[in-house]
């Protein structure tokens, strides 16, 4: 298990010669596609997913659970599941860089049959595993090692119960431990104790897709998840467009004074990445919505923002992007566990806003950005950190900034296949 793909040569982002205008349709949710592929697989039973998108993170998700004996094929963006009669021990899960796979994986693999190694890409060893590993350990879980690599000796089954965990670096180790609670003997009920669990309404995702599939969760108390013990209803999944993703097409449009509207965005969705609309009005861009889609429109003069995005923190490298490029300062709050993501995202946009010329300062729990002239770095790309929203962010500035290159855009495949190609269509 590596890296996710060889070295390439440094993409020279495109410069958006005159505003932005254009319709886009985004992968779906990868969000919900990795929620109801594992939901999917612990039925037991025949079901689908359709409008998974063909990402990374799709693929390892996909990779895990035939790796746990789960028959699974997969068209194009449609996934089908035959019936099993439970997780195969004596098996890899190679996790990659998905957060969803290392931290929702290990709490089913607790039902198979034998032992599971888990490992990853080198850069997913650093990331914080220790909580649903110890979650699992007083759930009744055998488990060797603390992080990546670590294996779990899987012994058919769960004796469940209630476990108290500190979840406020992140919300996917409350999720992974109810995606697979039902399965337990006794279910699961998850008391969080600690700082504010961070990107709330993911869990509430959780919550709902679990209903869907004929689960009983009681989310009623504030910081108690309960899952009662029953089986997991097989069905057909429709997964809708991501809205993390479609977040930077929509700022493309905010920062060039153009016009873009994506396809499919759903009416009501439990998405974080949803917020992006009010961020983007609030800097002065306008939003509106139609029955094709929901259209921003670019203003003339992009104002500074204040934002607390402790609920939707996968938008702050394209908001520091905007940011970066308005009239008047920002500051980006509540999000200090975003340190531990793919890579600590508030450093390496402070490092790399800055080496352009910015005047980013980091906070304990965000970004104060002060607007400052851009220029591109010939003798220094901008680097992702093997971290597509790094990349994406990177391709934002590079709109109006000449000269930027980025160091890894293949990266973005975790969540946007054919990103470079995607992108060029939407400049030109």
């Amino acid at each position: 298990m590596g890296d996710h793909g060889p070295v390439t040569l440094p993409w020279p982002a495109p410069v958006a010669h005159r505003p932005v205008r254009g319709n886009v349709s985004v992968p779906g949710s990868k969000s919900v596609t990795n929620r109801a592929l594992l939901l999917a697989a612990l039925s037991g039973d025949a079901a689908s997913v359709s409008g998974a998108p063909a990402t990374r993170d799709t693929a390892l998700m996909v990779g895990a659970l035939r790796a746990l004996g789960v028959p699974v094929d997969v068209d194009g963006e449609h996934v089908t599941f035959g019936r099993h009669h439970g997780l195969r021990g004596g098996a890899a899960v190679d996790c990659g860089l998905a957060g969803t796979v290392m931290r929702f994986v290990p709490p089913a693999a607790a039902l198979a049959d034998g032992p599971v190694v888990f490992d990853g890409d080198p850069r997913a060893r650093a990331r914080p595993m220790t909580t649903v590993l110890d979650a699992l350990r007083a759930l009744g879980a055998q488990v060797d090692g603390s992080g990546l690599p670590f294996t779990l000796h899987g012994a058919g089954g769960l004796r469940g119960g209630e476990v108290v965990i500190d979840a406020s670096t992140s919300s996917q180790f409350v999720s992974g431990l109810l995606l697979s609670g039902a399965r337990y003997d006794k279910g699961v009920t998850v008391h969080h104790s600690g700082p504010p669990v961070p990107s709330l309404p993911h869990i509430d995702m959780t919550v709902t897709m679990l209903r869907a599939a004929g689960v009983e969760v009681d989310a009623s108390d504030a910081d108690t998840w309960h899952v009662a013990p029953g089986p997991v209803a097989a069905r057909d999944w429709v997964v809708e467009p991501d809205l993390s993703n479609a977040a930077v097409f929509l700022a493309a449009a905010a920062i060039t004074r153009g016009r873009v509207t994506v396809a499919g965005w759903p009416a009501g969705s439990t998405q974080p990445g949803a917020e992006i609309l009010a961020v983007l009005a609030r800097a002065g861009a306008t939003v509106t919505t139609g029955p094709d889609g929901t259209t921003v429109e670019g203003p003339a003069e992009l104002g500074g923002v204040e934002v607390d995005l402790r609920d939707a923190s996968e938008l702050t490298p394209a908001v520091a992007a905007l940011a970066a490029l308005a009239t008047g300062p920002s500051r980006i709050r509540g999000v200090a566990h975003i340190r531990g993501h793919e890579t600590d995202r508030l450093a390496a946009l402070a490092t790399e806003i800055n080496a352009l010329g910015g005047a980013v300062t980091e906070a304990p729990d965000g970004l104060e950005i002060t607007p400052a002239p851009l220029r591109g770095r010939p003798d220094r790309p901008w680097r992702a950190y093997a971290d597509h929203r790094m990349a994406t962010a990177g391709a934002l500035l590079g709109l109006v900034v000449p000269g930027v290159a980025v160091d890894d855009i293949g990266c973005t495949d975790k969540t946007i296949p054919d990103f470079p190609s995607r992108w060029a269509a939407l400049v030109s």
